[in-house]
């Protein structure tokens, strides 16, 4: 932890806050084009932002690919799409906390003939107390981090064949929590005091650092891959956390945070906007481009992460 202090102190610059601070302020920019007979995967498209976002794409004429959890709600959004908005949608049942699962998503999207023309990770977990997944991994290092690296590691034969395509992850401000970077010795937070918004924090860090890796990968099929920051948003996200983080979230959070009707304006235009065609590797705050802060913007750190994440991968039997 001295080493990080040292390391990353001296690149700290309140300019950066600044930007984030007033680019709370800004609305996102807006895309009007039709997205017609293009394939959009979401996955976590049930509720909240990616329950909006799915309905702004069917807006737009796309086909799309949830992938949730719950088969009855997926089903009721499925039916209200198809009815509201006629276009193809269907959905896979997966629970993306777990490997096995994400690994048959990730199969199941490789066989398709269609060209994937924007992939949203948006599926996340905000908890209080440290859970782990029957393969003995902690939950938010799984569904923030594992899960959309494994899915987009295994569509690379897919990409490199059709050479088109957006990937965008649903990432948060909340990376700068993890202020000194990231753990190497203790990902699983098994030998620290367990702090959900730490936690939390380090998983997006460590996806937003998996992007660098994966954009220099993708760049050859002309893939582009981008991290948002969806703004604050009233969101169902903690619903099982206790009564204190309940209150917090129904009196402060929720009360000044915007619908998730202008995080699904964002990824709209994110991915369907002539205007970042090219653009990848770049963290925007909704539609703005923003400097990352020192950890996630360390090269070293995410070469790192990636040599310990393939260790992981060789322990859990995860081919890639």
């Amino acid at each position: 932890m001295n080493s990080a202090i040292r390391k990353y102190w001296p690149q700290y610059k309140w300019s950066n806050v600044f930007a984030m601070i007033n680019n709370m302020k800004r609305h996102p920019r807006r895309n009007t084009e039709p997205f017609g007979d293009k394939l959009v995967v979401i996955t976590g498209a049930t509720t909240g932002i990616g329950y909006y976002t799915a309905r702004k794409y069917a807006a737009m004429g796309a086909h799309l690919i949830m992938v949730n959890r719950n088969p009855e709600k997926s089903e009721l959004v499925r039916r209200e799409i198809a009815e509201e908005f006629g276009t193809p949608t269907e959905y896979v049942i997966a629970d993306l906390a777990l490997l096995t699962d994400i690994q048959r998503v990730g199969q199941y999207i490789l066989s398709l003939e269609k060209p994937i023309d924007v992939l949203i990770h948006n599926a996340g977990v905000h908890i209080e107390s440290r859970k782990e997944t029957p393969e003995g991994l902690e939950v938010n290092f799984v569904l923030h981090y594992l899960c959309p690296l494994i899915i987009t590691r295994m569509l690379m034969p897919k990409y490199q064949r059709d050479r088109t395509g957006r990937i965008i992850f649903v990432s948060s401000e909340a990376y700068r929590f993890a202020v000194w970077g990231l753990e190497l010795e203790d990902l699983q937070w098994k030998r620290r005091r367990y702090s959900g918004v730490k936690a939390y924090g380090a998983g997006k860090l460590a996806q937003i650092l998996s992007m660098h890796i994966l954009a220099g990968e993708l760049a050859p099929y002309n893939i582009t891959i981008n991290a948002m920051h969806p703004g604050m948003v009233r969101t169902e996200s903690g619903k099982d956390n206790g009564r204190l983080y309940q209150w917090y979230k129904k009196n402060i959070i929720d009360k000044y945070s915007n619908s998730p009707e202008v995080s699904a304006e964002a990824l709209y235009y994110l991915g369907a906007s002539p205007k970042v065609t090219h653009t990848s590797d770049v963290f925007f705050h909704l539609t703005t481009e923003e400097e990352l802060a020192p950890p996630a913007r360390d090269l070293e750190a995410a070469e790192a992460l990636w040599k310990r994440t393939r260790e992981l991968f060789h322990e859990k039997g995860v081919a890639l």
